[in-house]
């Protein structure tokens, strides 16, 4: 039964807004060589990436669950630490935190 004045959330339409407001389905970053690596942003991940990521007990894990294996790799060559993905991590929750305060517009 519909509510009068009550309107219906449209889950395609929500997700548009909110990719737009994080400014895309994934987040890229810069190394210090200038190569741009990328991840999932943690609203569109899939299941099991988010499974991973927050399984990892320690930041080299994190960091490993968050790249995949040849990301990684490319990062630690580029002379980053482990630590680093981790504040990206934080920043990017936080940039998220700040967009979702700002709710979607209903139907």
């Amino acid at each position: 039964m519909s509510k009068p004045n009550r309107k219906r959330y449209k889950l395609t339409e929500v997700k548009q807004q909110f990719t737009e407001a994080v400014g895309g389905e994934d987040v890229e970053f810069e190394l210090a060589n200038g190569e741009v690596l990328t991840f999932p942003h943690p609203l569109f991940a899939p299941d099991e990436w988010s499974t991973a990521v927050d399984e990892a007990e320690t930041n080299r894990d994190k960091a490993h669950a968050i790249l995949g294996s040849e990301q990684y790799d490319k990062f630690v060559a580029a002379g980053h630490q482990d630590a680093d993905i981790a504040l990206l991590f934080l920043a990017v929750q936080q940039d998220m935190q700040g967009q979702v305060k700002r709710r979607p517009t209903r139907s």
